[in-house]
């Protein structure tokens, strides 16, 4: 597929995106003048973990997306809460940082509703979120579990073709990098990577000095497969 159709597939999604969560998920007022771009937004966790790590991240990511894919994005570092009726905005999320994660009791069914509805979570843990997110999921469906994809998964082949499957980007505790989801009627809720640091790759360049350039285009390769894949599923 040549790049000018794939643009056009890829929009075609985007907009196909936009409807369906707009007439599933909006709440009190819908901007509709968001849907014509693609906005990622980081997710405010409660538990004392530092959400807000690598702001540079998705703007990065979104840069990349808009320039190389030829789909208009926003790409700004915004954050939201999980209680915020703005949550509804955003077909994706992203979450990051170290340590814990946690859902108050009172979040639990916002977030359930975002993600039965059509939201996409993409969890990148930076270190030491395994034990805190594998937790709250279970709490969010007490009867799935994780499973890992395979180097097959369509998402590591959307754009790129990376046949190694996850890149491992940071040693962090020396294991293989791996991709676990949560599915629902062939539809991925939550994408949790761990052991890989996707999103210590996508930052401005200089920031981590172990991350050539070769690292930092395996992330974005990897990142932008994850947009795609969200987005066309």
């Amino acid at each position: 597929m040549n790049d000018y159709n794939f643009s056009i597939l890829v929009k075609k999604a985007l907009l196909a995106t936009a409807l369906a969560f707009s007439a599933l998920l909006c709440v009190g007022r819908c901007f509709a003048a968001d849907w014509d771009r693609v906005i990622i937004a980081r997710l405010k966790y409660s538990g004392g973990g530092d959400w807000y790590v690598s702001p540079t991240t998705i703007p990065n990511l979104l840069k990349q997306a808009d320039k190389r894919l030829k789909i208009p994005t926003q790409p700004e570092h915004i954050g939201v809460s999980v209680n915020d009726p703005e949550l509804f905005r955003y077909p994706m999320l992203y979450a990051s940082g170290h340590g814990q994660i946690r859902f108050k009791d009172n979040e639990m069914m916002a977030i359930l509703t975002y993600l039965d509805n059509g939201g996409f979570l993409w969890i990148n843990d930076s270190y030491g979120m395994e034990k805190y997110v594998r937790r709250e999921v279970k709490r969010l469906y007490p009867d799935r579990e994780f499973v890992q994809l395979p180097k097959d998964h369509p998402i590591f082949h959307m754009v790129y073709d990376l046949k190694d499957g996850l890149p491992k980007i940071h040693e962090h505790d020396g294991k293989p990098p791996a991709a676990y989801a949560i599915f629902d009627k062939g539809r991925m809720k939550i994408l949790y990577l761990l052991e890989s640091d996707i999103g210590d790759g996508l930052e401005d360049e200089g920031i981590h000095k172990s991350d050539t350039p070769q690292i930092r285009e395996l992330a974005m390769k990897m990142g932008l497969n994850i947009l795609v894949y969200a987005m066309m599923q």
